[in-house]
Parts: C-alpha cells; structure tokens; sequence
C-alpha cells in the first residue's frame, strides 16, 4: 500500500471510530510513542495522551452525541524529512460544519493519529467527488 492511501484509511478509521462511539478503536488509533494533543471545537488544547483519550470517551459515551461524516480528505505527506501525514478535511457533526486537520505518524509501520484540531469553517465547501479508497464518507 502506497502512503496516501494508507494515511487516508488511517483518517477513515478515525472517523468510523467516532461515528460508531466507539471508543476501544479510537484508543488504538492514537499515537504511543509521541505526544499527543487535541483541540475539540470550544475547548481548551488537550496535551498528553491521558488527557486526549479521556476527552474522546466522554464525547463517545455521551446518550445523544450527534452524527459525523467527514469529507474533502487531502494529504500531505512529509516524507522522507519526517514519517509524518497531515490530512485535512471537512467534518459535519450534527448541524455544523468544521474544517478539521488530521496529523498522523509513523510507529512500528503503522499510521497513528497524533493531532486533532476541528473547528467552524466559514463557508460551506463543495464535496468533491472522491476516487475509490480516497477520502471519507460516513
């Protein structure tokens, strides 16, 4: 599997693990070995990987949390300088639209999750038409 679209199933994973509240996956698809921080859309920046996982599974178990669905994935991938991908999106969760930065590492061959920063976006974008095994639609 070439790395675009290895980073990209990693983002759709991501995003899965949200839509289904499940937050076993979503532990598993977040960095071990670096840093870890999180900006929800309101909050305060999230440093440590404790202090992550322990917002994600409150926003997963909470009774009435909204739908997701992301779309517009694009990656940039920051190699051979660093084993590093950004992907940036667009989320729609409920009734808001956000625009969303993804930032994945490496470890052990594996692309994880080590930032996540989502936030109202000013306009409503297109949704592009995506090629198979490009992007995200849940």
């Amino acid at each position: 599997m070439t790395e675009s679209p290895a980073v990209l199933f990693a983002n759709e994973a991501f995003y899965q693990a949200f839509a289904e509240g499940d937050a076993e996956a979503m532990d598993g698809l977040w960095a071990e070995t670096v840093e870890v921080s999180c900006v929800h859309p309101g909050w305060n920046s999230l440093i440590g990987r404790e202090a992550v996982m322990e917002s994600w599974r409150a926003i997963l178990s909470h009774p009435e949390a909204p739908a997701v669905m992301a779309f517009n994935a694009r990656v940039q991938l920051f190699l051979p300088v660093s084993p590093m991908a950004l992907v940036t999106c667009n989320e729609v969760i409920g009734e808001n639209l956000l625009a969303a930065s993804n930032l994945f590492v490496q470890e052990r061959g594996v692309w994880r999750l080590f930032h996540h920063h989502s936030g109202p976006s000013a306009e409503s974008p297109e949704i592009e038409e995506a090629e198979p095994g490009e992007g995200t639609m849940h």
